[in-house]
């Protein structure tokens, strides 16, 4: 297996094909359970989702959106009211089930996360006032996580999807994990999309935002990240440790998560890396970032 980091790591337009920036799917060498879209709309463009086998989570990045979607029995027009930025709290989002097409009409930027499958659920608008908002870690390990698509939120097949905001100086994905063995009730099998958006804090100033991020080789196999990431970079985790995600002092840090895989239950679990494990057990007494929740007052009303 290649620890090439040129196959697992993307910069913002690598990926790009015929009406999005971003496209990763099962086409891509050693990519099978996930994939995501990312879309940049233009005051009147449209963007047609027209390939059926699989479900999707259409996520606002920046903007607002209408989605028409096709699935039994008719269709619907269903309206994303959306945010101004991934810094500004979470937003309302969109399941589709599989055999759905769609239309995405607006203006700004989104992401459409998906997952092959054959098992078909009921479509859900979940509102920016429904997602579950996680204050996570403690301290310099402090971050916000919308868990709008976790198997908690969401009655998906195989899609497991959240987002995560970083404070400036602040670290995530942190202690090291994995979830690359199937271990009933101690671990997953997930493949998993980090989509990064960067930008300086409130006030700040500057546009080459960045943050840091890493992967190492576990059993199931050879990675190695070591990287500087920003706006529209892309990071795919087949396997092995990953973490931290580290916002650079003066610049917040974001990212997506899309997660799947072969196992019989959607289940997210995973194993830290037995020699950093122990950094869970110094949050114990430590206050959250005072900096967070970051809201979206935009979504809510």
């Amino acid at each position: 297996m290649s620890s090439d980091p040129q196959r697992w790591l993307h910069r913002r337009g690598d990926l790009r094909r015929p009406g999005w920036v971003s496209v990763v799917d099962d086409s891509l060498p050693g990519w099978q359970y996930t994939g995501v879209r990312i879309g940049e709309l233009r005051e009147h463009d449209a963007v047609e989702l027209s390939e059926r086998g699989v479900e999707r989570i259409v996520v606002p990045l920046s903007g607002s959106f209408v989605v028409t979607h096709r699935h039994h029995p008719g269709e619907w027009h269903t309206r994303l009211h959306g945010r101004r930025s991934v810094f500004e709290g979470p937003t309302d989002v969109l399941y589709l089930p599989t055999g759905t097409t769609a239309i995405v009409e607006g203006e700004g930027r989104f992401a459409v996360a998906e997952a092959p499958t054959n098992e078909a659920r009921p479509w859900q608008y979940i509102p920016a006032a429904q997602t579950p908002v996680e204050l996570r870690g403690a301290g310099r390990s402090s971050r916000q996580v919308h868990n709008f698509g976790t198997p908690e939120s969401l009655d998906a097949a195989r899609l497991i999807v959240c987002e995560v905001i970083t404070p400036a100086e602040n670290w995530s994905s942190y202690p090291p994990h994995k979830h690359d063995e199937h271990v009933p009730g101690h671990e997953s099998r997930l493949e998993e999309i980090y989509y990064f958006e960067s930008a300086p804090v409130r006030g700040g100033r500057g546009e080459d935002a960045f943050g840091m991020f890493s992967t190492y080789s576990s059993p199931a196999g050879e990675i190695d990240i070591n990287a500087r990431v920003g706006t529209g970079d892309i990071a795919l985790v087949p396997y092995g440790y990953h973490g931290p995600a580290v916002a650079a002092p003066g610049y917040d840090l974001y990212y997506l998560n899309v997660m799947a895989g072969p196992d019989p239950e959607r289940q997210w679990r995973i194993s830290d890396d037995p020699a950093h494990a122990w950094v869970r057990e110094t949050w114990t007494g430590q206050a959250f970032d005072d900096r967070l929740p970051y809201t979206n007052e935009q979504g809510r009303q």
